[in-house]
């Protein structure tokens, strides 16, 4: 059996605008009343993004990590396994100024990536350059590839 729904020329049919307009209307109802707008809700945290690349000789790793000084910033390998930990500072508000949105989330963050292969963990290098840490991981001589010749 069929279902079919009269539509007239004016109208069209758009089966999710009123969940779109729902959606419009719970932001700005939890919006106002019950949270201030300098602070943002609890369970928000910052989770910066990494990339992991794989290349013949080693692992790069390249973190964002926007407004947060090399100083904050800890690194670690152990047993395979590379940790980023530190911490991003809220920015200070000037005398005489009020924050009127605060939209960026600040805290600590702690990520840890387990590196698919076995690691030379003494040739570590990472470098950090506007907002990007990048770690150079070089391979283990046993994971390399090596061609073997034919006799």
């Amino acid at each position: 059996m069929n279902i079919l729904r009269y539509q007239t020329p004016a109208t069209t049919f758009a089966p999710f605008a009123r969940i779109h307009s729902l959606a419009d209307e719970m932001t700005r109802f939890f919006d106002v009343p019950f949270f201030p707008r300098t602070t943002r809700p609890a369970g928000d945290r910052w989770v910066p993004s990494f990339d992991l690349f794989e290349g013949q000789d080693a692992f790069a790793i390249q973190a964002e990590l926007p407004g947060v000084k090399k100083d904050q910033i800890q690194v670690n390998l152990q047993e395979g396994v590379l940790t980023v930990a530190g911490e991003r500072r809220p920015e200070t508000v000037a005398a005489g100024h009020e924050a009127l949105r605060q939209e960026r989330i600040f805290g600590t963050f702690h990520r840890q990536i387990a590196l698919p292969g076995p690691v030379n963990e003494s040739a570590v290098k990472a470098a950090f350059e506007n907002g990007i840490l990048t770690i150079t991981v070089p391979k283990a001589e046993v994971a390399k590839p090596r061609s073997i010749s034919i006799d």
